[in-house]
């Protein structure tokens, strides 16, 4: 016996020892085989293979029943089966559409609907159900095991099958029917008999295995056939176990035929929550048939659940709130559509309308649809706000308020426009949307308020969207022209596309100008500069008819504001409000003559404009009262200051910038400059206006322009007149002088004044005192120590000065003049910007003595195209330009320094 023991000790920790690991490191059981020889090193008869075999099985479920055998070595291993996950199923693409769902979704639009219920069985076969404490009405049956303990006088435990016969045989007792009778009946009879037999003693009586039963499911199942159970299973295991049913099965009408007589199941009481109590027990020898699918009706719309739903069994219709509440009910309460497809008795499929209770057929197609998907009830807030908000218009007795909808000042965003906040409101009868405007500041403040409407839109508006009616889009809509789009930009790398360019409301403006160009008079007088292109804001992308109305409802005001502009108000508000919506006043506003313009509101004929000058310094702003379309100018008080400075440059105790009041001349400012250096040279000062520079560069051009005209006369022969006799090369002179027009185009004037600068001679000569005007440059440089000579001379450049030398002494240092020289023509440009024949013919003797700083110039000889009056016109130009390079050359010498 001890032998016996120890061989099967050794074989189970030779079984355990078997438990090997597959690939991927996941445990799997190789076949168990028996040793070769028992533990004393006595060899084990050799077996046949099948009786091997048994005798392992019955070793594992003795061990697997009543706990390790009695007599094992301590310390012997315990055969165990290593645990595996359940396979994970894999996810199933989707199922082809069945008869049912490809006839449904020929009819009904969108994703084709799946028939309900079949999903159930789509994870495969369900692995054996375990199971904990059975119910006491558990009815028993041959192969189940029960086990038995006594407790009391009568100390024992014993495990026990029902037999075949299905009696329980119990030691000392005879045998006890068991089979067809209930968990708790047969408890209470083991306990009557303990009583009775055993005194002291209480038996307790539990399942330790329950029996296992085939169960032949037929139909339209994926694996027909007989499906093995145990006891506790139920008709959805077997139809698991048989794969689930097809599609083509029906789910409402399963029969279930065996012992106890035919009855049907129907699935949705389970899976539904149907009307109904489906009995899903089975018992030994019942049969399941599962049946061709009957009549389905499909659901689709605003329910919960849109699907194809299967009809009861044996039935042709069912009311429709019970396919409804199938399809877990409808979206909204109340307010649906019910719209059927059915077909008629020729095929053809027709649309009606159907009541609540009203009944559905087979093959109907139930469409829930809202009765009027509009939005009711509701204002909204809009425009400047922190989040746009929506209330209900009506709750209750009372209505919604402007006052009640704007209730928190926090729902406004920083900055908002305070003089004006338009409802967008739909006329009751028409529906066409208008304006109707109010004053933000008075609401906020709690002194007014308006009752809103149902489907009211309060726009509230920013300083910036105000702003944006005197931009140049605006200014160039208000004209007529239509809206430029604005170029667009590259979207760098992985940024979100720029928003479109187009800006609907300048359109709808540039429409309404053209149409009435009156309307906009008093923006358009205004006289707002075009500067910039500011994009389109959003609340004019929103209501594109805003521009239009902001403008009909907008006041102008100009001047001595700190942020003048056009201001939408309503009528009646004061004048206060409108400069504390610009800023408030400069300081320089001069109140004395407020200029008030506004348009009669009788138009019935002729317009006049009333102006009138208004006297406000007492600052009494509030009483006057303003309407739309008013233009009020407040103008600047009259000041010494100008507009500009002037600047001073180069030897001057103080240069640098100064600013002027009217009418101050040059020797005041040179005094304010502390006077001038020592090494000042005021014979020589650079003096430049804009106003000079200006007409200087007019004339350049003006001048290249009548020399091309000349060239073109000359190329056609009609300005030729005497050559002479003398050869003319044409084409070169032609091209000569389009480069010279093109120099004088490009030549850069300085705008240079003759200007007396010696404070000593101003000083004794009031009347050469020069007025100063914004912008104006006087440069005062060093006395210079050479004179300049350039032109038609062998080597021009500048020499030293020489007291008394005069431009012929000049002329001769310089080698003398070149051939083709005009000495007739040769002038002298002089430090103080005039000019001056330099007197190089015979009978001019020299010239006059040339000043320190001069530029003698020596023109070459105009021959053979002296004929040519334009070429004779050209001294006067020639010497103007370098006048203005001398300038130019001084002013950038003594800023750099």
């Amino acid at each position: 016996m001890l032998l016996l023991l120890g061989g099967i000790g050794t074989l189970l920790a030779g079984f355990g020892a078997s438990a090997q690991t597959g690939p991927g490191g996941s445990p799997f059981l190789a076949p168990p085989t028996l040793p070769g020889v028992l533990p004393n090193g006595t060899p084990l008869p050799g077996l046949p293979p099948g009786t091997a075999q048994d005798a392992l099985q019955r070793l594992l479920d003795a061990g697997a029943t009543r706990g390790p055998p009695t007599g094992l070595p301590r310390g012997a291993p315990v055969p165990t089966i290593a645990a595996q996950p359940p396979p994970t199923p894999a996810i199933a693409p989707e199922d082809p559409l069945s008869a049912a769902e490809s006839f449904f979704a020929a009819r009904l639009e969108g994703p084709p609907l799946r028939q309900f219920g079949y999903e159930t069985f789509r994870g495969g076969p369900a692995t054996t159900p375990t199971f904990g404490a059975l119910p006491e009405d558990y009815v028993l049956g041959p192969d189940d095991e029960l086990i038995v303990a006594f407790r009391g006088r009568a100390r024992q435990t014993l495990t026990l099958r029902i037999g075949r016969d299905g009696n329980l045989l119990l030691p000392d007792l005879a045998p006890i029917p068991a089979a067809g009778r209930s968990l708790k009946d047969l408890r209470a009879h083991l306990e009557g008999l303990a009583t009775r037999d055993l005194g002291g003693s209480e038996v307790f009586v539990s399942i330790g295995q329950v029996r296992q039963m085939n169960v032949f499911v037929a139909g339209e199942v994926l694996r027909p056939g007989f499906q093995g159970l145990n006891a506790l299973s139920t008709v959805l295991d077997a139809l698991s176990a048989a794969g689930g049913v097809r599609k083509t099965g029906s789910l409402r009408a399963i029969r279930v035929e065996g012992p106890r007589g035919r009855r049907v199941v129907d699935l949705y009481a389970v899976i539904a929550d149907a009307p109904g109590d489906a009995d899903l027990s089975l018992r030994e020898g019942d049969r399941i048939i599962i049946p061709p699918v009957g009549g389905t009706v499909a659901v689709a719309g605003d329910v919960a659940r849109p699907g194809i739903y299967e009809l009861p069994a044996r039935t042709a219709g069912a009311p429709l709130g019970d396919m409804l509440t199938l399809a877990g009910g409808t979206m909204r309460p109340g307010g649906n559509r019910l719209l059927v497809q059915q077909n008629d008795g020729a095929g053809r499929r027709s649309f009606a309308e159907l009541a609540p209770n009203s009944t559905v057929r087979r093959g109907d197609a139930v469409l829930v649809q809202p009765g009027a998907d509009v939005v009711a009830n509701t204002v909204r807030l809009a425009g400047h706000v922190a989040v746009p908000v929506t209330r209900a218009a009506a709750g209750g007795r009372q209505s919604q308020t402007l006052r009640g909808l704007i209730s928190d000042r926090r729902l406004l965003r920083n900055d908002p426009y305070v003089r004006l906040g338009v409802v967008w409101r739909a006329d009751a009868r028409t529906g066409q949307r208008n304006f109707v405007a109010f004053d933000l500041g008075r609401v906020l403040e709690g002194r007014a308020n308006l009752p809103l409407r149902e489907g009211d839109e309060v726009v509230v508006f920013s300083r910036a969207d105000i702003a944006w009616l005197t931009s140049a889009p605006v200014q160039r809509a208000l004209r007529g022209e239509p809206p430029a789009a604005a170029p667009l930009q590259p979207a760098a790398v992985g940024a979100a596309a720029p928003p479109p360019a187009d800006c609907p409301a300048l359109t709808a403006l540039a429409l309404a100008s053209r149409g009435s160009a009156q309307r906009f008079a008093h923006a358009k007088g205004a006289g707002f500069p075009e500067i910039g292109n500011a994009p389109c804001p959003q609340v004019m992308l929103d209501y594109p008819d805003l521009p239009a109305f902001l403008l009909d409802q907008a006041v102008v005001l100009t001047g001595e504001a700190r942020s003048p502009g056009l201001f939408p108000i309503t009528d009646d508000t004061g004048l206060d409000a409108v400069i504390a919506a610009a800023g408030g006043l400069s300081d320089a506003a001069d109140l004395r003559v407020v200029e008030f313009a506004r348009e009669p509101s009788d138009q019935s004929g002729a317009i006049p404009l009333a102006r009138t000058r208004l006297d406000l310094t007492s600052r009494n702003f509030a009483a006057v009262r303003l309407s739309p379309r008013d233009t009020i100018r407040i103008p600047r008080g009259f000041g010494d200051r100008d507009t500009g400075p002037v600047i001073l440059v180069g030897e001057f105790l103080r240069p640098g910038t100064y600013d002027i009041r009217r009418g101050e001349r040059l020797s005041e400012v040179i005094a304010r400059a502390g006077g001038l250096t020592p090494q000042a040279y005021p014979y020589g000062a650079v003096f430049t206006r804009d106003s000079v520079r200006q007409r200087q560069q007019e004339g350049f051009q003006r001048t290249a322009r009548e020399l091309e005209t000349s060239l073109i006369q000359v190329a056609a022969g009609q300005a030729v007149a005497g050559t002479r006799g003398a050869t003319v090369d044409l084409g070169s002179a032609i091209t000569a002088g389009r480069e010279l027009a093109n120099s004088l185009r490009e030549a850069r004037a300085a705008g240079r004044m003759v200007v007396e600068a010696n404070p000593v001679i101003l000083a004794a000569r009031p009347e050469l005192d020069a007025l100063l005007e914004p912008g104006d440059v006087i440069a005062m440089p060093k006395r210079p120590n050479e004179v300049t000579v350039v032109g038609s001379v062998l080597n021009p450049g500048s020499l030293q000065f020489r007291s008394g030398w005069r431009a012929s002494d000049y002329v001769r240092a310089s080698g003398g003049t070149q051939r083709f020289a005009d000495a007739s023509r040769a002038f002298i440009v002089l430090p103080n910007g005039q000019s001056t024949a330099a007197g190089l013919s015979a009978w001019q003797q020299g010239g006059p003595p040339v000043p320190p700083g001069s530029l003698v110039v020596v023109p070459q000889d105009p021959s053979p195209y002296e004929t040519w009056g334009f070429v004779r016109d050209l001294t006067q130009v020639l010497g103007q330009v370098s006048v203005s390079a001398a300038a130019l050359a001084v002013i950038a010498r003594e800023a750099n320094r």
